[in-house]
């Protein structure tokens, strides 16, 4: 278990096709990710306004790559946030894969369907 800014505690937990982050058992925030030919592509990201400016998404974000390297997997970092989070951890860089027009694509294909 993980606090954020203001010392509560935090959870990460994966499932289905995302990662959700609970501040003292109350889910505020969610990494979604569609998994394709070794990549898992991060989609959007989003923590609850009222939950902002805590660290939350950097804990969440943090975690789920994280897992994703563990799994074997390649980071694609279709979301802003997970880009930006990618640059300040370059421990990433080696297991990361730019997000392309063909990446946007099959994204959008899997969430119209």
């Amino acid at each position: 278990m993980t606090q954020d800014k203001t010392g509560a505690d935090t959870t990460v937990t994966a499932g289905g096709d995302q990662f959700t982050i609970a501040v003292e058992g109350e889910q505020v925030g969610v990494a979604d990710y569609v998994d394709h030919d070794g990549q898992r592509i991060f989609h959007h990201t989003e923590v609850e306004d009222a939950f902002e400016g805590r660290g939350l998404a950097s804990i969440m974000v943090g975690e789920a790559l994280a897992a994703t390297r563990d799994a074997g997997l390649r980071i694609v970092p279709a979301c802003p946030m997970v880009a930006k989070y990618i640059e300040k951890h370059p421990e990433f860089d080696d297991v990361t894969d730019p997000a392309t027009a063909d990446t946007e694509r099959y994204v959008q294909r899997v969430l119209s369907s």
